[in-house]
């Protein structure tokens, strides 16, 4: 029997299986942990805020990843058990955090230095960290509760919409600021996202990025 269904159905279907879960976090990890090495090793690469990386940096200078280590392991933790409860999972804190810097952390202070000896280690021990963070958060969804498990899931995204609403004006007065390109290109993004009936923001970060890399040079 032929398969009518268009590809963009077989999209979705693929995605809502959770073994492509767990596959796209093992991928995620990956990348963000072997972007960690390439920090410790090269000075550049981390998938995280300035201000978190500061504090892998300090404990690379020091030798003291107590601060590092605590804040986003403590992130890591928290997130994967809000992931099953509210249907969505918070790759910053999670991953970029605790895997990119949270878990780095803690086995440079237990000196466990194999994970960082090449860029090929790093990327098997991001996915082996990734394959057990959605083996995790999966098996937390399947013991909850039906119903329980995105229940907060619009409370979540609507209260991140609804802040982000009100971005767009600090964006292009923040583009503006920056280059005159940029911040034309700015508000030239959110007249047509809102013409389109989207989200100004969204118009606003494009149209900096697209016209401030075509003139800033």
């Amino acid at each position: 029997m032929e398969d009518k269904r268009t590809f963009g159905q077989k999209m979705d279907e693929f995605l809502m299986k959770d073994s492509t879960f767990i596959l796209l976090v093992i991928g995620a990890a990956a990348a963000i942990f072997a972007g960690t090495y390439m920090y410790i090793s090269f000075g550049t690469g981390a998938f995280n805020d300035i201000s978190i990386v500061a504090m892998l940096r300090d404990g690379i200078d020091t030798g003291d990843y107590a601060a590092a280590a605590a804040f986003a392991a403590g992130f890591l933790i928290a997130r994967i058990l809000e992931g099953p409860l509210v249907g969505l999972m918070d790759i910053g804190g999670s991953l970029q955090t605790g895997v990119g810097i949270g878990l780095p952390a803690l086995f440079l202070s237990m000196g466990w230095k194999l994970p960082f000896t090449n860029f090929f280690t790093a990327l098997i021990t991001g996915a082996i960290i990734g394959l057990v963070i959605g083996g995790i958060v999966m098996l937390v969804r399947k013991l909850m509760p039906e119903g329980v498990a995105v229940g907060g899931t619009s409370v979540m995204m609507g209260a991140g919409n609804a802040t982000g609403r009100y971005l767009a004006p600090l964006i292009v007065l923040a583009a503006t600021s920056y280059n005159v390109y940029a911040g034309l290109g700015a508000i030239i993004g959110s007249a047509i996202f809102y013409k389109w009936g989207k989200e100004m923001t969204g118009g606003a970060i494009l149209g900096a990025m697209i016209l401030g890399g075509i003139f800033i040079h």
